[in-house]
């Protein structure tokens, strides 16, 4: 029986409403906001739902690759959470990018399957407002998994006019949106639903994806403020079309889109109340999320048990409680105008499991690992921003946070015969980080900025107490609680004649370590300190109010202290796109995606091909409905999404082996949506 009492129906691309106006009664101009004179750096910016909405996207966490530099692929099914990649990480599913939803933490702390674990499959694309980014840790309100920045999500609260849609596709793709809001005096209560369903393109097995979510909104004006309340509901089930050896494809065992193990796949949901009070100079919010994730992979097949194989189950099952708070105190400081900002934010996981089971066609055989946490943080901030002439401005910024980590086995002995008791205990940590930028105004067109700034990323629970390994009772040396990373950054941004928006950002990171707990096998691994550096140039340029066109370019050097590679950083990404949007209701966008090779293996001997991706999307609306064809993977690209190089051994094969396992690009794919506005 679902949780979420929605009717069945349908799937997952995002163009049922892709030419529709802004559903904010106001609207959010994204790009075409001159940012000069409230920037901190030349890497932070804002994007509209105007632009949210011509995008051709192929799933919910595309919405990610707004921000510039971001590279988001999948590895596995459509409801696992998407690999990123930004600024020369390898971000895994988010380590070290902070995500946040309407002032909720997206990132999961000592997650089953991984650190920052950012599955954002939870929203409804339709129902973004505005995404607000920021890169590198120069900013007093982020902090855990802030290394390489930070995305803001902010949902609609009012819509102009009710609105459903309906997307069919190839692969049996179907999915269905509705929203409406109904206004009550001073108070608004919206709801938007999504229905969807997937079975994608492989050939030994059905994705079927069944998603669905659920928001509810109620706002009002209260003692002079506004005071939200947020309903959100998700829930997904879906098969797996891992990746895959390259071997298994040139023997002829399987085809590029085959799987070898057909039963892996997931079941997830995710429940949300959360609520928030904005007033004249402060504003608060709090928030409760119920997690749970069953998820079953299998990567190396017939390594560790000839027998029965080496699928697993990952199981996470959480609350999470937490809220924030700041206060903005403007004033005057030896005769020019000066502003402060105290925050304060906490948040406690409590984790009724977090477990790794041995498992055989989702059955389980046995347990490898399996914990309760207790986690909890507190944040505390202060930043100061003078204004010391109309050229020179300052912003200095300290935070301090505390983490503590209460790790109790469930287990006991486990499937390989070692006792896991000792690998309960406790633990805590703190860091004091400082920030600052230096901003000079040439004038209302053009600032500049040298920034600086220390940042964090907790490492999971369990690594902070393991004693012995799991799989062979070995001692094991405990991660650090928390890993510093400290970046620099010099930046150029210019807004000329408001059709222009660029910038330009030369940058430097360094992190303390990249110390990781292993979801996949319940132990720790150290790949030392590292450093990485590089530089980002974005031009959106506004032709005209019927066309458009933007260009993003990163490019990024990143090493281990030792000198060597980081397995899957991203050297090169370009993304440029070109939007039209004619007054007669039709409107375009080509889009092209393209990142570079990237080392595989520290001594960088084995490589990936870069991978070169185009979509289209073209439509017609008037004032009542609105159609769109979208074109995903427009030349048919077999390119690859991710590639990894690690050890497997297929059933017919005698020993194990070193190879590429990569999961393809989807083929061409057409969608077709029709939305009616009421």
């Amino acid at each position: 029986m679902s949780k979420l009492t929605l009717p069945l129906l349908l799937s997952c691309s995002l163009p049922v409403f892709a030419h529709e106006q802004a559903a904010e009664t106001i609207e959010v101009q994204g790009r075409a906001l001159n940012l000069v004179g409230s920037s901190v750096s030349a890497s932070e910016g804002v994007v509209g739902q105007k632009e949210i909405a011509l995008r051709p996207l192929s799933r919910t966490g595309d919405v990610l690759e707004l921000v510039p530099g971001m590279v988001v692929t999948q590895h596995s099914g459509t409801g696992k959470a998407n690999q990123y990649f930004l600024r020369g990480f390898n971000l895994d599913h988010g380590t070290d990018f902070a995500t946040v939803v309407d002032h909720m933490p997206v990132n999961m702390r000592s997650h089953g399957h991984g650190q920052g674990y950012t599955d954002l499959n939870f929203l409804i694309p339709e129902t973004i407002r505005q995404v607000s980014y920021k890169k590198g840790a120069y900013y007093a309100d982020v902090a855990d998994f802030s290394g390489a920045g930070s995305a803001h999500f902010k949902t609609v609260s009012k819509l102009s006019h009710g609105s459903v849609g309906l997307t069919l596709g190839e692969h049996s793709f179907q999915r269905l949106v509705a929203m409406q809001d109904v206004s009550l005096g001073q108070d608004t209560l919206l709801a938007a639903v999504e229905l969807n369903r997937y079975q994608g393109p492989w050939t030994n097995i059905d994705e079927d994806v069944d998603k669905r979510n659920l928001l509810l909104k109620y706002e009002t004006e209260l003692d002079h403020g506004q005071f939200g309340l947020t309903f959100m509901g998700y829930e997904n089930t879906w098969n797996s079309a891992d990746q895959i050896p390259s071997r298994a494809v040139k023997q002829g065992l399987i085809d590029a889109f085959g799987s070898i193990d057909d039963s892996v796949g997931g079941t997830t949901d995710r429940y949300s109340l959360s609520t928030y009070y904005q007033a004249n100079n402060w504003q608060a919010s709090a928030y409760v999320i119920q997690y749970g994730l069953n998820l079953w992979s299998n990567f190396t097949y017939f390594l560790d048990d000839p027998l029965n194989g080496d699928q697993f189950e990952q199981v996470d099952d959480r609350w999470i409680y937490g809220g924030q708070a700041s206060l903005d105190l403007d004033g005057n400081w030896l005769g020019v105008d000066s502003s402060n900002t105290l925050g304060v934010d906490f948040r406690l996981d409590d984790i009724s499991e977090v477990g790794l089971y041995h498992t055989k066609q989702r059955s389980r055989l046995g347990v490898t690992r399996s914990d309760a946490i207790n986690q909890h943080s507190l944040g505390l901030y202060w930043q100061n921003r003078i204004e010391w002439t109309h050229h020179l401005s300052s912003v200095v910024a300290a935070r301090y946070d505390y983490f503590d980590f209460d790790v109790k086995d469930k287990a006991g002995v486990n499937r390989n015969n070692v006792d896991l008791s000792v690998n309960s205990g406790q633990q805590s940590d703190d860091l004091l980080s400082l920030k600052g930028s230096v901003i000079y105004t040439f004038n209302p067109a053009w600032e500049s900025y040298v920034s600086f700034g220390q940042g964090l990323h907790s490492n999971d629970a369990r690594g902070t107490t393991i004693k012995v390994d799991p799989v062979d009772g070995s001692a094991v040396q405990t991660v650090d609680p928390l890993v510093r990373s400290t970046g620099y950054e010099i930046g150029l941004r210019g807004f000329i004649d408001e059709k222009i928006n660029t910038s330009i950002a030369l940058w430097n990171l360094e992190l303390d370590s990249e110390l990781l707990f292993v979801g996949d096998a319940g132990n720790t691994e150290a790949s030392g300190a590292s450093k990485r550096q590089g530089v980002e140039l974005t031009a959106y340029y506004h032709i005209n109010e019927t066309f458009s066109f933007d260009v993003e370019y990163a490019y990024t050097d990143a090493k281990l202290d030792d000198g060597s590679a980081i397995p899957g950083a991203v050297e090169h990404v370009l993304q440029a796109g070109l939007n039209l949007d004619y007054a007669n209701g039709w409107f375009g966008s080509l889009r092209t995606r393209y990142f570079g090779e990237r080392a595989l293996i520290e001594d960088s001997t084995v490589q990936s091909d870069p991978t070169h991706i185009w979509n289209l999307r073209a439509g017609y609306s008037t004032d009542k409905w609105t159609v769109t064809a979208d074109i995903l993977n427009l030349t048919n690209e077999q390119d690859h999404d991710v590639d990894y190089f690690y050890e497997s051994q297929l059933s017919n094969e005698a020993s194990p082996l070193e190879d590429i396992h990569y999961h393809v690009l989807e083929p061409r794919t057409v969608r077709i949506s029709a939305s009616l506005r009421f």
